[in-house]
C-alpha cells in the first residue's frame, strides 16, 4: 500500500478537494495533509475524505511539513512506497498503480518521477542534472536565449522521453519514494525552508539507489513559479540555494560531478 503527504499553506479549497478526489483510489492507504497555516476550512475538507488525516502545523517549511508524515510512515514496516505531492498536480488515479508496478519490477530505484506537463501540454523539464551555481544563475537571471547549450544540458532536454531515464534530481511536486531508500538516505533537510530540498534529497538517494523519470506516466502541473512573481519568494529562494551550496560545495563538488557524469 501507498501513503501520500501533502503540505498546504493557504491552499485554495477547490485545489485541495480536487487532489484528494484523485487520490481516493485503492492503492492509497492514507493521505497526510499537513497544514502549515492551521486553517479550520482545510480541516473540514479533509474530514470529507476517510483516507485523509489532517495535521495542523507551524510553518517551518515544505520539507519539514512532509517530514511530519514521513516519520510516521517510516515506523510502519508493512509500507513500501510514499508519495510526496503538491496540490496543483492533476493526473489519472491509475498513474499511482502504474508507478507502484514499475517500482515493484525495478528494485534498484529509490525515487520515481512522472513526465510533468504544463496545462497547455508543453513539457516542464522537471527531471534535471544536479545543478552547479552557474546552472541556476543562468536559468533564473539570464534571458532565455542566452547560454542555450548549457541551459538545455542542465534541463536534460536531449534525454529520450519515450522511455525511462535517470535524472540527477526531480522536482518536489511529485516524488514517489521507496520507503527503504528514505530509511537509508534520511528525510528532507529542514535547514531548507523551501526550494532546494528536492535537489538535496535526490542526490542523497543516489548514494545507493537510482532516481528515474517514467515518461509513460504523465501529470499536469499548474506551476506557479512564485519566486518569479514575488521579491519575498525570490529572497527565500536565493537564501536557501546559498545554504544548499554551502552544504555541498560551490565550485568543488565531486559527488555532483560523479552523478552527472554517470547520467550523461
Amino acid at each position: 500500500m501507498i501513503t501520500v503527504s501533502i503540505v498546504t499553506y493557504k491552499t485554495p479549497s477547490a485545489e485541495l478537494t480536487d487532489i484528494l478526489q484523485i487520490l481516493d483510489c485503492g492503492n492509497v492507504k492514507k493521505i497526510y495533509v499537513i497544514d502549515n497555516a492551521s486553517e479550520r476550512r482545510i480541516c473540514d475538507i479533509c474530514a470529507r475524505f476517510p483516507k485523509a488525516e489532517y495535521i495542523p502545523s507551524a510553518n517551518r517549511g515544505y520539507g519539514a511539513g512532509h517530514n511530519i508524515a514521513l516519520r510516521r510512515v517510516l515506523d510502519d514496516e508493512e509500507l513500501r512506497y510514499h508519495l510526496v505531492l503538491n496540490t496543483d498536480i492533476r493526473f489519472d488515479n491509475s498513474a499511482i498503480g502504474e508507478m507502484e508496478r514499475y517500482m515493484d519490477g525495478h528494485a534498484d530505484i529509490g525515487l520515481l518521477h512522472p513526465l510533468v506537463l504544463n496545462p497547455d501540454g508543453t513539457m516542464q523539464h522537471t527531471a534535471r542534472l544536479v545543478p552547479a551555481p552557474a546552472d541556476l544563475i543562468i536559468r533564473r537571471f539570464c534571458p532565455s536565449g542566452w547560454f542555450k547549450k548549457s541551459r538545455d544540458r542542465y534541463l536534460m532536454k536531449s534525454a529520450d522521453k519515450t522511455r525511462p531515464f535517470e535524472a540527477g534530481y526531480v522536482q518536489g511536486s511529485f516524488m514517489f519514494f521507496r520507503i527503504e531508500a528514505l530509511r537509508q538516505a534520511g528525510l528532507f533537510d529542514e535547514r531548507f525552508f523551501m526550494y532546494p530540498e528536492d535537489i538535496d534529497i535526490s542526490r542523497r538517494i543516489h548514494g545507493k539507489w537510482r532516481v528515474v523519470c517514467l515518461p509513460e506516466v504523465r501529470v499536469v502541473h499548474d506551476h506557479r513559479g512564485a519566486s518569479y512573481k514575488s521579491m519575498k519568494m525570490l529572497r527565500i529562494h536565493m537564501s536557501n540555494m546559498i545554504r544548499y551550496f554551502n552544504k555541498w560545495g560551490w565550485l568543488a563538488d565531486k559527488e555532483r560531478e560523479r552523478i552527472n557524469a554517470r547520467i550523461i
